[in-house]
């Protein structure tokens, strides 16, 4: 059986880990050796992390919600409660965009909520 040499494969693979590698600082944008790990660990952290930027997110609109919800006279926790009991379906970040762009309009939902 003849041998099969992978220098096409190789510098393609090559080729292609260092175009991703490029801005990064150092030798990790110029080594092969130096660049594969960096971009293991680049591409590790951007996974990981675009699941903690929807929790953050998620963190950021509960935080609205309170302020405005807290400045009419109603805990986040029994606001959120009183939505659900008056079977009123909006998510939180559509109720963190009421109540910075239209705070009229959530205010209303608060009343709404506070009358039972």
């Amino acid at each position: 059986m003849s041998r099969i040499k992978r220098a096409v494969q190789a510098r393609k693979h090559r080729k292609h880990l260092m175009k991703h590698a490029k801005g990064f600082s150092y030798g990790r944008k110029s080594k092969f050796k130096l660049a594969k790990d960096a971009l293991r660990h680049a591409w590790t952290y951007a996974y990981r992390d675009r699941k903690v930027k929807k929790r953050t997110f998620r963190g950021l609109w509960n935080l609205q919600i309170n302020a405005l919800a807290r400045e009419n006279g109603i805990t986040y926790s029994r606001f959120i409660n009183g939505l659900k009991l008056k079977n009123i379906e909006i998510d939180r970040k559509v109720l963190s965009e009421l109540a910075n762009e239209y705070p009229e309009v959530f205010i209303k939902l608060v009343e709404e909520v506070k009358s039972k």
